[in-house]
């Protein structure tokens, strides 16, 4: 009661001014980390915080002794586990970028599926090995600087050109975010699932195993046989047809028609869990 009866009508410009200033600043913070990993850190994170308040709630001393043992570090702990963000952030506020507006649903996802259709067909046709993968909300920092950073323009002419055999590029994974290839020639995890057909390779491997880490899709084409694979969720499609490819790709990159019903009738009639 003390503060509101000393209050005038400055103070309370001033202090409406500073909340709406920390707000935004919040807010910029939350969509410059939407995306990344980070996200999924700050939920561990929240939860280390929820489970110290209820340690110091219920007076569970050894629980609680662990908590206060963890957050002596955590400092340090969050700029290590956050540098790449940090570092992303210094460098936008340094461009003048960080407060600028941009959001993933200003990407023109009909250009970005028909360019790749048309690279995985001319891959294809001609036997030309290749991975694509498309980034969704986790992000894929990690693997784009495992490999040759592009951020350039997506196009079917320069995507399929990455993948011409023995070019410094053509082997790896080519990362896109949007309608912007992010790199090429990236390392991804493959996939340690016993069940895989021991025909697919090293590259069917990868695809499958980034799916099984994040939300990626992931599209192979085979350089033996030249079929075209699909990946989402760790499950793999062998040999699908064009029309599949596409309506598949325009139901996961376009969450807003996006129909869960769908998702268990399309692998069914792919075959379920194929894998082999």
């Amino acid at each position: 009661m003390d503060y509101f009866a000393g209050l005038t009508l400055k103070n309370s410009i001033k202090d409406i001014i500073d909340v709406l200033i920390v707000s935004y600043i919040i807010y910029r913070v939350i969509i410059m980390v939407r995306g990344t990993r980070a996200v999924q850190l700050l939920k561990g994170i929240f939860l280390l915080v929820l489970t110290w308040a209820i340690s110091t709630w219920l007076n569970l001393y050894t629980l609680k002794w662990l908590m206060n043992e963890m957050f002596t570090l955590g400092v340090l702990s969050v700029l290590i586990i956050f540098q790449p963000e940090l570092r992303r952030a210094l460098e936008q506020l340094g461009r003048g970028k960080l407060f600028s507006r941009s959001t993933p649903e200003e990407q023109d996802v009909s250009h970005q599926i028909n360019e790749v259709i048309k690279s995985v067909n001319y891959l294809a046709r001609r036997k030309i090995g290749a991975l694509i993968v498309f980034e969704r909300t986790t992000g894929l920092n990690d693997y784009i600087e495992s490999g040759i950073k592009m951020e350039s323009k997506l196009s079917s002419e320069l995507l399929s050109n990455v993948f011409v055999p023995n070019t410094p590029l053509h082997d790896g994974a080519v990362i896109l975010r949007g309608s912007v290839i992010m790199a090429a020639g990236c390392y991804l995890p493959l996939s340690e699932n016993p069940f895989i057909s021991k025909e697919l390779g090293t590259r069917h491997r990868a695809a499958i195993g980034v799916t099984e880490v994040c939300d990626a899709i992931s599209v192979t084409v085979s350089e033996e046989t030249g079929q075209v694979s699909l990946a989402i969720n760790g499950q793999i499609v062998r040999d699908i047809k064009e029309e599949s490819l596409i309506s598949k790709l325009f139901e996961e990159l376009r969450p807003q028609f996006k129909s869960k019903s769908t998702d268990w009738a399309f692998w069914k009639r792919k075959g379920g869990n194929n894998h082999g």
